[in-house]
């Protein structure tokens, strides 16, 4: 049964692919190939599409991007505020030493590397700011501004799909609406689209959604909202709120969408628990302030009280719904899987202190999962016709390296417990709008070509999965299990999966936005 991705009802017939695409779909019977792929009682697809990965470096230690692979994602999009170009010298010093500059010239040495997904990237706003103002709290000067307009000029040409933010995160927090509608008014001309993660999810979500349709409105751009979420319980409410103001939007003539996870718990360090006045100057100047007995007291006091100027994940979530997943520090590895209260308790500490002697100990922002959405308002945004889905997660595998640190459960089964639990099981939304969301709604909103949808004369990106089976695995308590359900999966013609076993096959490439000239 195809589902080409237009959200209609499925049809039976038969593709033909020749090379790297979909030659004809129709009556096969009597034809001859060099390989028969049998798909009878089973649904066949566009591979899906992650609009939000971070896979950028996960997928130098594993290209066979096993945890996507095995849940028939077939396209990895980057750049979540920061993307991996453009870099100055300064910033080259940052990353294992890795030559490349310009966010094209990753993308390619990546490929070359040899993966088994696709990849594309939007270019990150704070990856400009850095490049620019470094981590430091203060506008632009004209001159700065103009060289961060330089450089997404370039980008786009290059093939950037637009700009993405994360507007909660230090030093993206530092800049201004105007500094974010001047970069975006460049990526319009390319026919670009500004994507972000808002300045606030809990409290001020209704603001920072007027933020974003105001950035669309004055660039004259698309825009989507990174993973649209109402934070702690006193925010519920909002997610209502929130979808009229979308919709207000778009009956107004502006294309505002957004991305979800299909869980009711989000994903990020303990970044997110301070501060971002903090964290000023960077990781390192981050840490050492921490160790100032005055300033620790004054975090100490912000962490434990309700704010409106910034996003404090520590009151909101509250640290017995703080699961600490990923350490550096082989010594601290011992709480991977702890609640942050539990953590304390162990080390005699509150959980605040705990927080800030995490950080400095572990040298890192430590990857912590909260939880702090509604089940209920999951159901609700799946509903929303203007919804694709993500990750928001590296690629792993259950093997090697990557069982060193826990994952947010996503990272395995985002994509199958969307099919799965809520397609199937509680028919929240139907089979064919599923697919119609993660494929040809996000392709279209990208502006990629030839992708996205079952067509003849398309790159031949394919998913052939059993319905009534699919199904994710990963816990919270134990994430590291792949998907299953996912039968076949073809990129660019070659088949990476077969049979439910990966084939070892890399034939990923890179997607250019609109712009690429």
């Amino acid at each position: 049964m195809v589902y080409d991705g237009s959200g209609t009802e499925p049809y039976e017939a038969d593709i033909g692919i020749n090379a790297d695409s979909i030659e004809v779909i129709g009556d096969l019977s009597s034809a001859t190939a060099k390989k028969y792929v049998d798909a009878e009682g089973k649904a066949v697809s566009p591979g899906f599409i992650n609009i939000l990965s971070w896979a950028t470096e996960s997928l130098f230690e594993d290209g066979r991007s096993f945890s996507n692979i095995y849940q028939g994602i077939t396209l990895e999009v980057f750049g979540e505020g920061v993307s991996m170009g453009p870099r100055n010298e300064e910033m080259k010093k940052d990353r294992n030493n890795y030559n490349w500059t310009t966010l094209n010239e990753y993308l390619e040495y990546l490929t070359e590397q040899g993966i088994s997904p696709n990849v594309a990237s939007f270019v990150g706003a704070t990856t400009l700011r850095i490049h620019e103002v470094g981590y430091n709290d203060r506008p632009a000067t004209d001159q700065e501004l103009q060289n961060m307009k330089d450089l997404v000029r370039l980008a786009m040409e290059e093939g950037a799909l637009g700009i993405g933010s994360s507007l909660i995160y230090a030093p993206a927090f530092y800049a201004s609406t105007e500094e974010l509608i001047e970069l975006n008014k460049v990526a319009a001309e390319y026919d670009g689209m500004y994507i972000s993660h808002l300045r606030s999810e809990g409290n001020k979500l209704l603001e920072s959604i007027d933020e974003l349709i105001t950035i669309a409105e004055q660039a004259g751009i698309r825009a989507q909202i990174y993973h649209l979420k109402a934070v702690g319980e006193q925010n519920w409410h909002k997610i209502d709120l929130a979808i009229a103001k979308i919709d207000s939007a778009n009956n107004a003539g502006l294309e505002i969408s957004a991305d979800m996870y299909t869980y009711p718990a989000g994903a990020t360090g303990l970044n997110a628990a301070m501060p971002p006045w903090v964290q000023e100057g960077g990781f390192n100047a981050w840490r050492n302030r921490l160790q100032d007995p005055e300033i620790r007291q004054r975090v100490l006091r912000e962490m434990r009280n309700p704010t409106d100027d910034w996003e404090n994940y520590f009151y909101s979530t509250g640290p017995d719904r703080m699961l600490l997943v990923g350490f550096r520090n082989d010594e601290l590895k011992k709480y991977t899987g702890k609640t942050l209260i539990e953590v304390a308790a162990e080390r005699g500490t509150s959980p605040a202190e705990t927080v800030l002697d995490l950080v400095i100990e572990d040298r890192s922002r430590v990857e912590t999962i909260y939880t702090f959405m509604s089940e209920e308002n999951v159901r609700k945004k799946i509903r929303q016709p203007w919804m694709s889905f993500e990750t928001d997660a590296a690629s792993v595998a259950p093997e090697g390296k990557f069982l060193e640190s826990n994952v947010h459960p996503r990272a395995y089964g985002t994509f199958s417990r969307l099919l799965g639990k809520y397609v199937r099981d509680e028919k929240v939304i139907t089979l064919q709008e599923a697919i119609r969301r993660i494929t040809t709604l996000p392709a279209s909103k990208l502006k990629i070509q030839k992708r996205g949808a079952l067509k003849e004369g398309y790159f031949a990106d394919l998913v052939i999965f059993d319905p009534e089976t699919i199904q994710d695995h990963a816990t919270f308590s134990e994430p590291h299990q792949l998907s299953t359900g996912i039968i076949h999966v073809f990129v660019n013609g070659k088949q990476v999966l077969e049979n439910e076993k990966h084939t070892g096959e890399t034939p990923g490439r890179v997607v250019y936005g609109p712009g690429k000239k």
